[in-house]
């Protein structure tokens, strides 16, 4: 019998769990032997020296393998290939996007683009490329070890960074505890921003590690915040990294405040002054996977089990923000595994993973679990932009648009198809 699953685990965890297995389990004689598949991730050493000596490709469009992230820039959609690069579609007709180029950056997880300067990672470097024009693109700075967490030698640029491979077992050892605790999170995201003084960013999904604000950019890790000037944006600097403890997971710009998403809570700071973050207050909950939205009054914040996270809820929870300093919640909501989710005006719409999209008007927070608009259960969804010709969302069959113009039914515009469905 072969069985495939999803496991993502080290080696020395997968010694000492067979080992322990194999000493402390009875034998039994009439056993029948099943051989399992399982998706590791082996640790790999890479010399950063080597790596930025080549060049930096860009490659004719390709078939979209595994994407990740989705940013929406204009007409222009970003869709990144995790630790492979950026594939760029004109969108100017979401009924026929047009697959254009494919920017070659390895170690490549996030972007974001500002005045026509894409920031992407490559390992522990910020690249910066100059994209106004989007078929003669041209690498203008390179930020050298600046998440520096990947490094385990500076003086020779020594990044430790883990490679997908498959293993064979006649052993199921983990499968019986449901998810194992020690898989790794894969849900990392780069968030857009909204607007900015004399610069024009682009726009990402919510399960988001980076953004762009007020000539700034802001990422974060596992449990820190760092800051980079980007004023001119050919030029970011890198100014400073602020801890903010650990399970770090999101980050969300609005009104000169940075809404930061944890395993534990919610982290507001003020970022009036740009360069000087300042936390205003941290709002707890259950340990749980959590992206964040926000608009004047209220955050929306999905909670749900997941790989660091197994102890958790699955709901949508509201907090009131009117006092920044003392935030407070107003009504939780049992959902079935929400991922990402988008608000724009009264709606809200929700990515339930595996289980399919949800919309919902939030007009009367009180109500909203009586207010749902759909829920496409043939749309697995992992996060969701809302742009300004369609509702773009990105799930185990692809990227895919929607017609959100009347918000109580959405209407399929387009997908693009993957080779290797997301696993949700």
């Amino acid at each position: 019998m072969k069985k495939r699953l999803e496991l993502i685990f080290s080696w020395p965890v997968f010694f000492l769990i067979a080992a322990t297995m194999f000493v402390t389990l009875p034998s039994c004689q009439d056993e029948v032997k099943s051989t399992y598949t399982y998706r590791a991730m082996i640790p790999v050493f890479l010399e950063m020296n080597s790596i930025r000596e080549k060049d930096i490709i860009i490659e004719p469009s390709k078939p979209l393998d595994n994407p990740g992230k989705i940013y929406l820039y204009g007409d222009y959609l970003f869709i990144n290939e995790p630790q492979k690069g950026i594939h760029i579609v004109d969108n100017s007709n979401p009924t026929s996007p047009l697959q254009i180029n494919f920017i070659n950056i390895p170690g490549n997880v996030d972007l974001a683009i500002n005045s026509d300067i894409l920031y992407a990672d490559s390992y522990v470097d910020l690249l910066a490329f100059d994209i106004k024009d989007i078929r003669n693109i041209n690498l203008v700075k390179r930020v050298e070890n600046v998440f520096e967490h990947m490094l385990v030698d500076i003086e020779k640029s020594t990044i430790r960074t883990f490679k997908d491979t498959l293993l064979t077992a006649e052993s199921d050892f983990m499968w019986g505890w449901g998810r194992p605790w020690m898989l790794a999170n894969a849900d990392v995201a780069f968030s857009g921003s909204r607007g900015g003084e004399s610069q024009s960013y682009g726009q990402g999904g919510s399960m988001a590690r980076f953004t762009l604000m007020s000539g700034h950019l802001y990422a974060v890790d596992e449990q820190s915040l760092r800051v980079f000037e980007v004023l001119d944006p050919t030029q970011p600097k890198h100014l400073k990294n602020i801890h903010l403890g650990w399970g770090i997971e999101t980050i969300f710009p609005f009104q000169q405040k940075l809404f930061i998403g944890s395993n534990t809570g919610m982290h507001i700071y003020d970022a009036s002054n740009p360069g000087l973050p300042k936390e205003m207050a941290v709002y707890q909950h259950i340990t749980a996977c959590d992206p964040v939205v926000v608009n004047e009054e209220y955050a929306f914040v999905t909670l749900r089990r997941g790989m660091f996270c197994r102890m958790g809820v699955d709901e949508l929870q509201v907090v009131d923000i009117r006092n920044p300093y003392l935030p407070k919640l107003v009504k939780a909501y049992p959902m079935l595994n929400p991922h990402g989710l988008a608000l724009t005006g009264d709606y809200l719409y929700l990515a339930e993973g595996r289980h399919g999209l949800k919309s919902f008007n939030v007009a009367d927070v009180l109500r909203v679990d009586q207010n749902q608009l759909e829920f496409l259960k043939s749309m697995p969804s992992v996060d969701i932009i809302p742009g300004p010709k369609s509702l773009i969302i990105i799930g185990p069959e692809g990227v895919c648009q929607f017609d959100y113009s009347t918000p109580h039914s959405l209407k399929p515009l387009s997908c693009i198809q993957v080779k290797n469905p997301i696993v949700v």
